[in-house]
Order: structure tokens, then sequence, then C-alpha cells
């Protein structure tokens, strides 16, 4: 029996609810060849009884296809439609709420929740003149989040591209930040801070204090590393 596989060209063809799909079902294993075939199940349709047709080779390559897409550079994109409904990402990070903001932290730190962090940073365009567009209060994650899960995994990937290279830049001015306030500390405030550190952190002086939490938030936005198989 010839098996019909639909190979998508690209990450926007690839709703995010397939994604999150695949993770779940792999995260726990190092098996190439049941990455492999899940690969072939959420990305490409086919369903689990018919991948023992497809040849062997034929497998390796769709899996190497998707490696190589995955790690394909990703723009951020600003505006997409979903559903005959245009979204427009976050067009002014200075206007931020707080609410979008605390939702957007806790959400975007596990793929499961990814769709609700897609619900925060896009929402329906308002207001379109010349290209500068508003978008629609933000009233929850809930409004758009179920919405969401069909939105297009090259979008979502995009935006957790964007953040990361944000925090990037602005891990450069985190520890000038910090050491200019200390800086502008009375002196017993100051003593009274560096012990407060030391007590934490058994002894470990201001400056090694400083580093450490420069490096807690390199590791805690690293960008994954999309090789699904090694074969």
């Amino acid at each position: 029996m010839k098996v019909e596989i639909n190979i998508p060209s690209n990450l926007f063809e690839i709703p995010l609810k397939n994604y999150q799909n695949f993770i779940e079902e792999t995260k726990d294993s190092q098996d190439n060849l049941h990455h492999a075939n899940k690969i072939l199940e959420h990305f490409c349709g086919v369903k689990l009884k018919d991948i023992l047709q497809i040849k062997y080779s034929d497998v390796i390559d769709i899996a190497q296809h998707f490696n190589k897409i995955f790690n394909d550079e990703k723009n951020l994109i600003t505006r997409f439609k979903l559903g005959g409904v245009e979204f427009g990402f976050i067009p002014n990070f200075e206007d931020i709420t707080a609410a979008e903001y605390i939702d957007l932290e806790q959400y975007l730190k596990d793929v499961s929740t990814l769709h609700k962090a897609m619900a925060v940073m896009y929402r329906p365009i308002v207001k379109d003149i010349k290209g500068k567009y508003e978008i629609e209060k933000y009233n929850g994650s809930i409004t758009y989040s179920e919405v969401m899960e069909h939105s297009p995994l090259l979008v979502c990937l995009s935006a957790q591209v964007f953040f990361w290279s944000l925090g990037q830049e602005l891990l450069k001015y985190i520890p000038t930040f910090l050491e200019g306030e200390l800086k502008k500390m009375k002196k017993k405030d100051l003593e009274s801070f560096q012990k407060q550190v030391s007590s934490a952190n058994n002894g470990v002086g201001i400056h090694q204090s400083l580093n450490l939490l420069k490096e807690m938030l390199q590791n805690s936005m690293k960008l994954p590393i999309y090789n699904f198989i090694n074969f």
C-alpha cells in the first residue's frame, strides 16, 4: 500500500498544537525512531498504523528535513491571519501592561503554554493606518488561547527568538545597572545588603553574586536546539 505523505515545506504550515503534542509525546524518549515516527504523525498527518509501510530511508530523510527547517533563521512575524482575522504583535513594548508582562513571563517558560503566550503577544488588529496598527486591549489570555492553538508554528517560534534576542541584549546592561545602583546606596545600607548577599550565598561576594545572576539569566533564556534525530 502506498502511503500519502504531506510534508510541510516550512513551519508556517504546522499548527502550534501539533508541535505541542509532538513535544509532549517525545520529551521522555531518547529513541530516534520514536521521534521520527512522531514527526510523521504530528507534522505530516500520517497515521501510526501507516508509518510501518513507509521505507526506512524515507522516514530518515523526512526527519532530517524537519531538523533543517526548525533550525532555519526565524525573523519576527508581526502580523498574520487566522480564521479570517488578522492578528498583530504587541506594537509598543513601552506601553505593555503589568498583566501582559506577568502572563507573558509565565507562559513563555513551557511549550505546553505557548498558545497562551501567543494570546498575549498577538491580538486582533483594530486599527491600521499606513502600516501602523493598534491591537485589541488585553483582557486575559483566555480570550484567544484556544484560537492560538491553531496559529502557525513559525509565528510562535519567531516571537520566541525575538524575546530571546531582547533578553540577551538586556543581559549586557544588568551587571552595569546593578553595580551603579549599589554605588548609589549609602554605606550603611550597602554593608547591610552585602551581609544579606553573603549569607544567602554562603560567603560569596557581591561581584560573584552578580556574575551568578547573569549566568542564571543566560541559562533561563537558552533557545532549544532542534535536532530531533541523530542518525
